[in-house]
């Protein structure tokens, strides 16, 4: 009697496939407001909410985005501002450009119609190589491969790939697994699904669900008990802190804020005047006008993907604003909007809790110009922190 032998690699990957089917068929996700359409313009936005964001944020953006923006011919129409505000706290700003940027060029290059193929798709605007192979996927029956977070997550535990996924050596091979282990058509739609679910509800980052995986048997990394090593973490880098002092001019019931350039932090959205230094900021408060009262408050923290910020904020209050005294591109923003306005989220926080300190009883007390001590004191601080 003849030994069985191994399996082939094909043979694996058809049953690893048929697996991950028939347990999307009896577990995948139902819930979520973008399955089952396909309709391009809710799969294109999905994905790109989707990268970087949980999904439990995402759901509430993307219902608001929808009743706003329906379709895509309202979001080509719509203002970068009105884009930009309602996407504001969501984070990686740049995806909510590229989002109206390529709404603009469908609608004008492509007669309003999503380009109905893969490689098409990427060249647009903000789409990346697995965002479009979704799209392409669900809505037109493409057999596209995609390689989202949780998909790379399965793919590094189940057959054991070692390395950085975002290294371009990891990801070539990522992309070679996922295109070698896809199904024939008629499977292909539930299998993609079912692998993002699978990657989001049980193989997920941290306290993963083995016990639940219809494919644990044949995973390396549970075999080998690395399931908590894979996939390769990033390599860790000191994370700089970048220092700032922000300027909250307050001034009949508004507040100061300028308009970021497009390109960089907080790109495009409403944010507050920012300085180096103290000595910056005292010169732009003269500028602005006088009778001014100032109060510093506790510095802040915000942490961006390569960098930490921290900011001082020192609120302003003006008696009398000087005519034109405020930047080009720079505007005065009722308080009362500053839960709706297109704002980054630690500046919105700031925000309200300046509204809400001007609005309490203030207890009688010295109250500083801007040329006086607390400044001054900042000032100290900032030259000793550069020597």
């Amino acid at each position: 009697m003849q030994a069985a032998k191994p399996a082939s690699g094909a043979d694996r990957g058809s049953r690893f496939a048929q697996r991950v089917v028939a347990w999307h068929a009896k577990s995948g996700r139902r819930d979520l407001p973008w399955h089952g359409t396909r309709d391009p313009y809710r799969v294109w936005l999905s994905e790109v909410m989707l990268q970087q964001t949980q999904v439990a944020t995402v759901v509430d953006y993307y219902a608001r985005f929808l009743e706003r923006f329906p379709d895509l011919a309202s979001l080509a129409a719509a203002p970068l501002a009105d884009v930009m505000r309602l996407w504001a706290g969501l984070g990686y700003y740049s995806r909510a450009r590229n989002l109206h940027a390529c709404a603009r060029r469908v609608a004008t290059e492509y007669g309003g119609e999503f380009p109905r193929d893969a490689q098409a798709l990427a060249r647009l605007p903000g789409i990346g190589r697995s965002t479009a192979a979704a799209i392409a996927a669900f809505c037109f029956g493409e057999r596209a491969a995609i390689l989202d977070g949780n998909v790379k997550r399965v793919l590094a535990r189940h057959f054991g790939v070692e390395g950085f996924p975002g290294a371009a050596a990891v990801e070539r091979r990522l992309w070679s697994l996922a295109a070698r282990l896809l199904p024939q058509r008629r499977a292909m739609p539930a299998y993609t699904q079912g692998l993002m679910d699978l990657g989001a509800t049980v193989c997920t980052r941290a306290r993963p669900r083995c016990d639940a995986c219809p494919v644990a048997s044949t995973c390396v990394a549970r075999r080998d008990a690395r399931v908590a090593e894979l996939p390769t973490p990033r390599p860790r880098k000191p994370v700089p802190t970048r220092r700032a002092q922000l300027l909250v001019a307050v001034h009949d019931g508004a507040v100061l804020v300028e308009e970021r350039p497009a390109a960089g932090v907080w790109g495009g959205l409403l944010a507050l005047p920012q300085f180096d230094t103290v000595v910056a900021l005292r010169a732009a408060v003269r500028a602005l006008g006088d009778g001014a009262r100032a109060r510093r408050m506790p510095t802040r923290r915000h942490g961006f993907t390569h960098f930490t910020l921290a900011f001082t904020p020192h609120v302003v209050r003006f008696a009398r604003i000087a005519p034109r005294a405020a930047e080009p591109g720079a505007m005065w923003l009722p308080l009362a909007e500053v839960d709706t306005a297109a704002l980054p989220t630690p500046v919105r926080s700031l925000l309200r809790d300046v509204r809400a300190s001007l609005a309490a009883p203030q207890p009688a007390r010295k109250r500083h110009t801007v040329a006086t001590a607390p400044l001054e004191r900042e000032q100290r601080h900032d030259m000793e922190t550069r020597r």
